[in-house]
């Protein structure tokens, strides 16, 4: 490959590291990307490329909140009290609860718990719809379609969530209940355009979440997701790569992992003092755009 080409890979980084996070949709920036900078590629390639770039930017996520998401620590820093209620019974129970009182954060356990949790509704319809959502929806229409739909209901939402008070402003206080619900609304961004992390955010917000913590949840969730996402994107293309294919696929996700740690700290700072309706108007207005440019080409 030339230069031009390993530019544009890194522009197609850039790309997935700064749209993942924000509510603007990673893969349907990467679909209407692919029709302007087209890699020299086989097609079967660029769709497994575009999923698997992901995991730079859930390295990103790793990163930034491993103190929030590692459930483990030494003994020396075991709590005062045990996080269990009632005593265990029987011997083995007395073992497990020892063990976990001594190097577990219970809190955090629960936390992966709930992930999981908000997980399955997309597995349940993601994992039997793939390869046939993948041949309907893959394409710029309805990326565009997806687009202004959603950003007209993030302009909608905030305006019906701004007198609310939110109930839920800690992930201890997320239920199951809640998880679940969250992962209800996550099935809907299998449909290219609709962005992951813009439908687990309006969810979580409308189920009573803050921003701050509808967000996070959201990052967290991605990690078992994408994860998933990636291996089943892997193995359906193959692991005999070339080694061009290698450097595309590393490079791409160096550069989106890079862009994500910055990408993910402006939205947590940016969500603290304003809605999200600024993300909502820009959706409508690139859904608009690109209408345009296909209608008049």
């Amino acid at each position: 490959m030339n230069l031009i080409e390993w530019l544009k890979v890194v522009l197609l980084g850039i790309v997935e590291g700064v749209t993942e996070w924000l509510p603007i949709s990673s893969t349907g920036h990467l679909i209407l990307v692919n029709e302007f900078v087209k890699l020299h590629q086989s097609e079967a390639f660029m769709e497994m490329f575009n999923v698997v770039i992901q995991l730079g930017a859930i390295l990103a996520v790793v990163v930034l909140f491993w103190g929030k998401l590692w459930p483990f620590h030494t003994k020396k820093h075991a709590a005062a009290n045990s996080w269990f209620q009632k005593p265990a019974k029987s011997g083995a129970l007395k073992g497990i609860r020892g063990f976990c009182d001594k190097y577990c954060d219970m809190d955090k356990i629960m936390l992966w718990c709930k992930i999981v949790v908000a997980c399955l509704p997309a597995m349940v319809v993601g994992l039997p719809f793939d390869d046939w959502m993948e041949e309907h929806f893959h394409n710029a229409t309805v990326v565009v379609l997806m687009l202004i739909l959603y950003g007209i209901l993030f302009i909608i939402i905030e305006n019906y969530n701004k007198k609310r008070v939110p109930r839920i402003e800690s992930l201890q206080t997320l239920s199951f209940k809640d998880a679940f619900l969250i992962g209800v609304f996550q099935v809907l961004s299998l449909i290219p355009g609709t962005s992951r992390s813009g439908s687990t955010i309006i969810g979580g917000i409308l189920i009573g979440a803050s921003r701050e913590i509808a967000a996070e949840f959201t990052f967290f969730l991605a990690i078992p997701v994408m994860f998933g996402a990636s291996l089943i994107k892997l193995l359906k293309f193959g692991l005999a790569f070339t080694g061009t294919e290698i450097g595309v696929l590393i490079l791409g996700m160096v550069v989106a992992f890079a862009v994500s740690v910055f990408a993910i700290k402006f939205l947590m700072g940016y969500i603290k003092k304003h809605d999200f309706k600024v993300f909502g108007w820009y959706r409508i207005i690139l859904g608009i755009i690109v209408l345009l440019y296909f209608a008049l080409r």
